[in-house]
């Protein structure tokens, strides 16, 4: 093997395992998160890691295979993000205004 290979196969070792490292914190922050909001974000960036750690394994194979995995996996992880955001959005909004008439937004 030459010095490049080397150098190609520590990056891959080494970004496999800082995505594992961010997967154990990321458990962390979902278990322990302090609001449902936390959760959430917790959830899109756990969506963003599965997609780095495919894509990791597709650099190791060689293989562009996985590149439509990848984007349906990216625009799942999009909507996803965007239906929980809706979700607390709506829970979080208050009913009636201070002065006591009702919000119709």
């Amino acid at each position: 093997m030459t010095t490049l290979h080397d150098v190609e196969a520590a990056m891959l070792v080494a970004s496999l395992a800082m995505i594992l490292v961010a997967g154990a914190l990321l458990l962390y922050r979902i278990w322990y998160g302090p609001s449902m909001l936390d959760r959430a974000v917790a959830l899109d960036v756990a969506a963003a890691l599965i997609i780095a750690g495919i894509a990791v394994k597709a650099a190791h194979d060689g293989d562009s295979f996985y590149f439509p995995v990848l984007l349906v996996l990216a625009f799942l992880g999009f909507t996803g993000s965007v239906g929980i955001a809706r979700f607390i959005a709506v829970r979080d909004r208050p009913s009636a205004r201070a002065d006591g008439t009702q919000d119709h937004r």
